[in-house]
């Protein structure tokens, strides 16, 4: 039998150092969306992606929509540290974060697309207070960003809360989206996304809201015949991480992910210019007869009236921690104004 001789000795144990310590730097991270890699959130993470991949050994895999369960399921994928990050609406968190349903409120969030960007680039509500409640469950908040215009769809066409009665739509598990639509005169209807297109063909609910990307991608136009604009909200969306997960990467790599959320992002919000748009000419392409409408200020009025205590029932639900969020909001958007 052969002696290895000291010197090969000593190559071959910095080189099996070498190796543990490059296996030990170098991490696959897993990031779980609510979308399709083509839809806003899956283009966010694709540019999060290459700027991790771009400046480091790490790799990141993305799981979209269905291929981890529903929003609950992530999420506790994303608290028990299966998962590393997470992006989910407010809408969903709202369960387990309850001041977060601040993003559903309607008629707070402006409308002028210059003024959403630098309320969620500047706002301390955003940076300052949510990453803390978000902390107190095991995650840390790292953006937040809007995904565009929330629009209605139905099957017949309505200009005032009184032509919404009866009419049931389906909302997200959130008790303050189910009181916004009972202001507005339907029927709230908490399903998971995954039972909303078989919902909507067999009649068992009468529409939905969603940014017009989403009604267009998820081609949800097939089943419904008015899309409406109300003015009440837009979309937003929070890419969280693993607290525990977070916590324990080095100064590097902390200031790596925070390099690539800030680049991703400043292009998402680059790439939805003009895409509402685009998604509505896609829809008139594909079904001529659908009908689009937006209601004129006199119209909304009836719906922000109607929907005005639903601020109320915010603070109901989320008490003194919930009336400061709502109060830092309000001046945020106070400060946005203009720019």
């Amino acid at each position: 039998m052969s002696k290895k001789s000291p010197g090969l000795t000593t190559k071959l144990s910095v080189a099996a150092l070498a190796l543990a310590s490059l296996q030990v730097g170098a991490a696959t991270w897993k990031y779980a969306i609510e979308e399709s890699l083509t839809e806003v959130q899956g283009v966010y993470a694709t540019k999060f992606k290459e700027v991790i991949e771009a400046n480091s050994d790490h790799k990141v895999q993305i799981y979209p929509f269905g291929t981890l369960g529903e929003s609950v399921d992530v999420m506790e994928q994303a608290q028990a540290g299966i998962l590393q990050f997470v992006d989910q609406s407010p809408g969903f968190t709202g369960s387990l974060i309850p001041e977060a349903q601040v993003f559903l409120m309607p008629y707070v969030i402006p409308e002028k697309q210059s003024e959403i960007n630098y309320f969620f680039k500047n706002s301390k509500v955003i940076n300052e207070h949510f990453p803390k409640l978000y902390a107190d469950k095991g995650l840390e908040l790292l953006s937040m960003f809007p995904e565009g215009r929330v629009h209605i769809t139905t099957q017949a066409p309505f200009e005032s809360p009184a032509e919404l009665n009866g009419v049931k739509i389906r909302v997200m598990t959130s008790p303050l989206l189910v009181e916004t639509y009972k202001s507005f005169g339907a029927v709230p209807t908490p399903l998971p996304w995954g039972e909303v297109f078989g919902a909507l063909q067999t009649k068992m609910i009468q529409g939905q809201e969603n940014p017009m990307f989403f009604i267009e991608s998820t081609k949800m136009y097939e089943v419904t015949e008015v899309i409406t604009d109300i003015g009440h909200n837009i979309f937003t969306t929070a890419v969280m991480a693993n607290k525990d997960f977070y916590d324990g990467l080095s100064d590097d790599d902390q200031a790596l992910v925070q390099k690539a959320i800030a680049e991703a992002t400043d292009y998402i919000l680059d790439y939805q210019q003009g895409l509402e748009d685009e998604s509505v000419a896609k829809i008139k392409a594909a079904k001529p007869s659908i009908q689009f409408v937006s209601l004129a200020e006199d119209k909304r009025a009836a719906f922000r009236e109607a929907s005005a205590p639903v601020k109320a029932k915010f603070v109901e639900m989320t008490g003194q921690s919930g009336k400061a969020i709502l109060e830092q909001m309000e001046a945020d958007l106070q400060d946005a104004k203009g720019k």
